[in-house]
């Protein structure tokens, strides 16, 4: 086995911290590094890196590697949160995990690893990577622990950043991880896993959001254009949203059969032009029910599109892979997918991720839908505005 200089982020959890071991015990020679992405508000209670910095010095400590701490807050800022707001401005749902792997700890990480005189680098992500003999790709795959899987939020990595990535533990399931991490004393086997985004933490969302967006009130109209509440501001909510908008206790007339006048309050539609937010009544109602969608901002792991055109996605992170059918327009131009089954609350600004089987082939940004109470579109060149 050849052995490498390996650069590991260490993030203070138990998936780095076994990563980096288990890259030891195969002879490697390993250093860890601290990544500091967020700096304002970094002493709160929701999110400090101060403590998961303790942590992943405690681990480097044990297994017997260094560790350097590295602020990366200000690329962060400008290569990832910058976008996200722009994003929640136009009124879309932006994946911010996705763009940070991309940007931040596939690009300036990777940069700075490398400087480092690193021939790899690890992370703690359950994915795996995979040369294929035939074609001399590197494939992105899936973690064996499917529950675990978050090869959705690494697809826009590309063929060079693959090649020099090491995902260990995307062969393990996670109790395993524990179990080991368990047995050889890592101070954080049990550690609790972190949830969400870095600079948000379980703080609530809204509350944070109104510190760098401004808030514009506006009507909720049910889908017979009946005004039935206030929203705060459009970019304060995301399509099959049913908490937090304040019409629980709304009835509406004539609401979708099977639904009941009691059924919960969705999130189906945000009318950017009027400062419209649309809600319907019933999880399954049909405007919140798509069979196609178009995404933009392609980014495929092999540098090409997939030349198959039966493939499975995911519309979410969490979500059963759907089938479907991809079809491209005229490069460079949006992609079109088209799901067997109604997907629901497909939502602009996440992202689509296509597979085969188990390999994660890329994807995009989510840019419109189709709802199932509209029929699907032609063979016709795909435009965003047609959708």
């Amino acid at each position: 086995m050849t052995h490498h200089r390996i650069v590991v982020g260490l993030s203070g959890g138990v998936d780095s911290a076994l990563t980096a071991w288990l890259l030891k015990q195969q002879g490697h020679e390993v250093v860890g590094i601290f990544m500091k992405n967020w700096e304002d508000d970094d002493d709160s209670q929701y999110c400090s890196s101060n403590v998961d910095f303790v942590d992943a010095a405690a681990v480097a400590d044990v297994i017997g590697i260094e560790i350097e701490h590295v602020n990366f807050a200000a690329d962060y800022k400008d290569r990832v949160f910058a976008e996200f707001l722009r994003e929640y401005q136009a009124g879309r749902t932006p994946n911010p995990d996705v763009l940070c792997n991309a940007e931040i700890k596939f690009k300036a990480f990777l940069d700075h690893a490398m400087r480092l005189g690193a021939e790899k680098i690890a992370t703690g992500h359950y994915a795996r990577v995979r040369l294929n003999p035939d074609t001399q790709r590197h494939e992105l795959l899936k973690g064996l622990d499917a529950s675990k899987d978050q090869s959705y939020f690494l697809h826009r990595l590309s063929q060079p950043q693959l090649a020099k990535t090491l995902f260990p533990v995307g062969e393990l399931h996670k109790t395993e991880v524990r179990r080991i991490a368990d047995e050889i004393g890592l101070p954080n086997a049990q550690k609790k896993d972190s949830t969400g985004i870095c600079f948000i933490g379980e703080r609530p969302f809204r509350e944070f959001l109104s510190r760098y967006l401004q808030t514009q009130p506006g009507p909720i109209k049910d889908e017979r254009g009946r005004t039935i509440g206030e929203h705060v501001g459009l970019s304060f909510y995301t399509l099959g949203q049913r908490q937090g908008l304040g019409i629980g206790g709304v009835k509406a007339k004539g609401a979708p059969r099977g639904s009941g006048d009691h059924a919960p309050w969705f999130v189906a539609r945000k009318d950017m032009a009027t400062n419209t937010l649309v809600a319907v009544q019933g999880h399954d109602h049909p405007w919140l029910l798509s069979h196609e969608l178009v995404f933009d901002d392609a980014a495929w792991t092999a540098g090409a599109a997939p030349e198959m055109t039966a493939l499975t996605a995911k519309t979410r992170y969490r979500q059963q892979d759907a089938a479907c059918a991809l079809q491209a327009a005229d490069t460079p131009g949006p992609w079109r997918l088209r799901f067997d089954a109604p997907q629901w609350a497909v939502t602009p600004g996440q992202s689509a991720v296509l597979y085969d089987g188990e390999i994660c082939l890329g994807g995009g940004v989510i840019a419109s839908s189709v709802p199932q109470d509209r029929p699907p579109t032609s063979a016709a060149p795909i435009t965003a505005k047609a959708l």
